[in-house]
């Protein structure tokens, strides 16, 4: 029976969930020491809180691409008596993988709509902060095929969708006319696929270009 405390940081940038989360740990014994909507916000409350068990949305402000996942790799080598629960909707195989680099142990990584009790998640919880491993089963086969993966193969369909009226050359503000989304929405995915390309801004700025090119070269178009 599961009868300690645990102490939590939340970060998760989507206020109605992150408060939604305070209170159901709450009511599940846990007590949620901090609950933060972005990276350097989360870094800051583990290294005042020490927590036992962060949760780690991938996705936050302010390029929504993997913010959460980069500070958990921070957490992991610079405060290892904290365990790691990545939660999210995405699997970033990349920094999955260097998250692991040192073994599963107290680290955990769930995907949201793959938890289907709330009993699973507490003990997911429990379980990464006594120093075991709570992986979902997509997650790790994502990770075996890593190696093999493409950037390409790592987008999300409206990335991809984005990423295919780039080559046409149109911009940011003709692919949110073409989808339907607020131009705001489009530079989040074209930061997302910048992201997953590894293409770091540069005072010759040419991500697009070069985006473009691997986009084509990958699909063989």
């Amino acid at each position: 029976m599961i009868d300690k405390t645990l102490r939590v940081v939340l970060a998760e940038d989507s206020v109605v969930l992150r408060d939604g989360m305070t209170e159901l740990l709450g009511a599940r014994g846990c007590e949620v020491v901090a609950a933060v909507g972005t990276a350097p916000a989360l870094l800051a409350a583990v290294a005042e809180h020490r927590p036992d068990v962060a949760v780690i949305d991938i996705r936050m402000p302010p390029t929504h691409t993997d913010e959460g996942i980069r500070a958990a790799v921070e957490i992991r080598a610079t405060t290892p008596g904290t365990g790691i629960l990545v939660f999210s909707q995405h699997v970033e195989t990349a920094w999955a993988s260097r998250l692991l680099a040192d073994g599963a142990a107290g680290v955990g990584y769930l995907l949201k709509e793959r938890v289907a009790r709330t009993s699973e998640f507490v003990d997911a919880l429990h379980r990464v902060a006594g120093g075991g491993a709570a992986l979902d089963p997509e997650v790790v086969t994502q990770l075996m095929r890593g190696g093999r993966r493409r950037p390409v193969d790592a987008l999300t369909p409206r990335e991809r969708e984005v990423l295919e009226l780039m080559a046409q050359g149109r911009s940011n503000r003709s692919i949110a006319a073409a989808l339907v989304v607020s131009e705001r929405a489009v530079e989040k995915h074209v930061a997302a696929v910048f992201g997953k390309f590894g293409l770091v801004a540069t005072e010759a700025d040419n991500r697009r270009v070069k985006a473009v090119l691997t986009y084509l070269a990958e699909s063989g178009t």
